[in-house]
């Protein structure tokens, strides 16, 4: 393709302007590590001012003598260990948990430096102050870097600190990641065209615009400020091909990123292992049997019943209400499908009419498809719909929990009659306990298509970790005090 073919097809996109990849890579670092400085600063000084009210330790009248002197110390020696162990690299930053993983041992190693050293020195450190300053330190960083990421989904969402991407591949490859980009936002690539084999094409069946070929890629890249370039699958013709293509781009401000042939496969379960020039990924096993452990289970007890005290005094106004409204039944009770295909009584505070399954047939004749959902169903009471707003419906489910047919998180609880419609494949979210909450819950409840949800399904069980379970809990009050998909 032509310069001047490919200037006309440029001319007709519409890019914002945007930072350069190094620019916007250094905001973000520097973001974080002042945002970090200022967390531990925050743990010294809660440090200093709680010393004095551990009465395990003896009275320390000099404490801001011997703090002030090593501040700069404890601090550079922390920020400095967080980088080493990955906290910055913007790879890692802003999905999954190797971030927060990376804090997690950084701290560790922080704690372990800085007592070490205090002892080769001889330094008169506050072990009250040392104890106090990593206990509040670390969940402090946690939940700054959790905010951070927060703020910048939000700014993403509203297509602000989005970065350029080019596609490369055919067709049918790039439009499903550029699926995957539109529904993951929080990712913040923008895709501003695809570079196919089949160049004359202007536009691909989902309508991202054809800029050219492999051929185009160094003037389609200075045509769009693009700052990556995500390759699909089968998009190199050789293995080669790709060393050859990345000494040509060597000189562009771009990042380079291959898109293996796996899908819904956790970073965990992947390790990436170079053998005689071969990047080699080796792939665990799944992780259903994982889940079935005492750990999981000891969680799920743990978790429940302090919810559950927590939570009476609720409870017990939401039955009265429920009570007042019509005189019906407080609880509704239901079979639902559990682990390995079980059957069991699934509890809800009852939020429609009473004679709701009666009045289901006839709605179900108005629509199609497995998982049966209506935004404004008719049947939903008053009180009904204020506590499926707030999810408050689901609390009776932590008798569940304590009776084992359920989990704090897991895949959606299913009737009978939607298992009976599963596929093959589908029966493997039977492989593990139904959740309360689970990735379907913050990822959009009832927003989400059978599909979507059967996908979220599959890769928790596939991917469980119990890191991954206490990311989805917090994530879920977010979900819960959004309301988005509740109904």
């Amino acid at each position: 393709m032509t310069a001047v073919e490919l200037g006309q097809r440029r001319s007709a996109l519409t890019i914002p302007w945007t930072l350069s990849r190094y620019r916007t890579k250094s905001i973000h670092t520097l973001t974080l590590v002042v945002s970090d400085t200022l967390a531990i600063l925050g743990a010294a000084a809660i440090a200093l001012l709680g010393r004095d009210k551990l009465l395990a330790f003896d009275p320390a009248p000099h404490l801001l003598g011997t703090i002030v002197p090593i501040a700069a110390l404890f601090v550079g020696l922390w920020l400095t260990i967080l980088a080493a162990v990955g906290a910055y690299q913007i790879e890692k930053v802003g999905v999954g948990s190797a971030e927060f993983n990376a804090v997690l041992l950084g701290t560790f190693l922080a704690a372990g430096a800085l007592g070490v050293t205090a002892y080769l020195t001889a330094y008169d450190l506050s072990r009250g102050f040392y104890v106090l300053l990593f206990l509040v330190g670390l969940p402090l960083l946690l939940i700054e870097r959790f905010t951070t990421r927060r703020l910048i989904r939000v700014f993403r969402t509203r297509g602000m600190l989005c970065a350029p991407v080019i596609l490369v591949g055919d067709h049918q490859h790039v439009d499903e990641i550029a699926a995957v980009l539109r529904r993951a936002t929080f990712l913040g690539y923008r895709v501003v065209g695809v570079l196919s084999p089949t160049a004359e094409d202007e536009l691909t069946p989902s309508g991202l615009p054809v800029l050219g070929s492999l051929d185009d890629i160094i003037p389609a890249l200075r045509a769009t400020s693009a700052q990556t370039v995500i390759f699909t699958d089968g998009a190199l013709p050789s293995a080669s091909a790709f060393n050859r293509l990345a000494r040509q781009l060597e000189d562009q401000d771009a990042q380079l990123v291959v898109v293996p042939g796996l899908t819904d496969v956790s970073a965990a379960r992947m390790n990436l292992r170079p053998a005689g020039g071969l990047p080699l990924v080796y792939v665990e096993s799944p992780r259903a049997l994982l889940a079935m452990r005492w750990s999981k289970r000891l969680f799920d007890v743990v978790g429940a019943a302090a919810a559950l005290l927590l939570a009476a005094p609720v409870m017990a106004v939401i039955a009265l209400a429920i009570r007042i409204e019509d005189r019906g039944p407080v609880v509704f009770k239901q079979v639902r499908v559990g682990l390995k295909g079980e059957p069991f009584n699934f509890y809800k505070f009852r939020s429609m009419a009473v004679d709701a399954e009666q009045r289901l047939p006839q709605l179900q004749s108005e629509l199609s498809g497995v998982l049966f959902k209506i935004k404004s169903d008719p049947r939903v009471t008053r009180v009904g719909r204020l506590i499926r707003r707030l999810s408050l419906d689901e609390l009776p489910q932590l008798l569940n929990v304590l009776q084992g047919q359920m989990s704090l998180v897991g895949p959606r609880p299913a009737l009978p009659r939607e298992v009976a419609q599963y596929q093959q494949d589908v029966h493997r979210r039977l492989d593990v306990r139904p959740g309360l909450t689970g990735l379907w819950q913050v990822s959009g409840r009832s927003d989400l298509s059978w599909d979507d949800t059967v996908r979220l399904d599959l890769y928790y069980v596939d991917n469980w970790s119990l890191l991954q379970d206490l990311m989805i809990l917090t994530r879920t009050v977010g979900a819960v005090l959004n309301s988005r998909g509740a109904y």
